[in-house]
């Protein structure tokens, strides 16, 4: 079963963590925010809180929400977690003046986003498309790795398990995200580590997709030689167990 506060989790800083990265990707997502200076915080009852702040057409999620243009209040995880669905609408409770940002701007953002990570055929037929998405998915999926291993039971039972070190997964030779473990806490990099103790690479975008959508099993990609593993063994196998909870919670 999912957990909320594991789903908030995710959600926070999985999806809404890939918006700066979409901002890198896609010229018309960064033209919405283009000339905007202003942060989101979102805080939610017993669950996380983090700003997501804008600025030149860029933008970066942090923890907590001392500092922000507009505050979104949530009552409880799963009220932020039907924000992300659609099924609720959040008030300000500060920086109500900012909600034409809201309405405008940032829900075309997230409109965008959602397009990308939950995308038709017709769209991924589209080669440019395809790799903007699989890209995105990679960071969503970093993300949930580290929220799942810091929060879910079962993810923390397999977190307890891994060395100290970074953990590379990467897509060929060019793209690539880390998971940092320290002390059996997990944070996700989004940019490709310049050391690692272990790494997982895909050898193509095909087989990374294929992966994500559940079409092929890690364990015999690695036996056909679509994935390439190496350096620590057994910190890449835990990682891998916390990575098959990430459907879980982002079906």
């Amino acid at each position: 079963m999912k957990d909320e506060r594991v789903l908030a989790q995710c959600n926070l800083f999985g999806i809404l963590g890939a918006i700066p990265m979409l901002l890198e990707l896609d010229p018309a997502a960064r033209r919405l925010v283009k000339k905007k200076k202003i942060s989101i915080g979102f805080a939610v009852k017993d669950g996380p809180r983090a700003t997501l702040a804008f600025e030149n057409g860029n933008a970066e999620l942090t923890e907590g929400v001392e500092k922000c243009s507009i505050k979104l209040p949530f009552a409880s995880c799963q009220k932020f977690n039907g924000m992300i669905d659609g099924t609720v609408t959040p008030i300000p409770t500060v920086g109500i003046w900012h909600a034409g940002f809201l309405l405008g701007p940032f829900k075309k953002l997230t409109d965008l986003l959602t397009k990308y990570l939950r995308p038709s055929p017709e769209d991924l037929a589209d080669p440019v498309f395809f790799e903007r998405s699989t890209t995105l998915m990679l960071h969503v999926i970093a993300g949930a790795i580290a929220e799942i291993g810091n929060h879910d039971k079962i993810g923390r039972f397999s977190a307890s398990n891994i060395v100290n070190g970074t953990v590379k997964i990467g897509i060929g030779e060019e793209l690539a995200v880390g998971i940092r473990v320290k002390e059996h806490q997990l944070t996700a990099l989004h940019y490709a580590p310049e050391e690692s103790l272990s790494e997982m690479i895909f050898d193509s975008f095909e087989t990374a997709r294929d992966l994500f959508d559940g079409k092929i099993n890690a364990i015999a990609a690695v036996g056909l030689g679509n994935v390439r593993i190496a350096g620590m063994i057994s910190q890449v196998d835990n990682i891998n167990r916390i990575l098959d909870r990430v459907a879980l919670y982002l079906q």
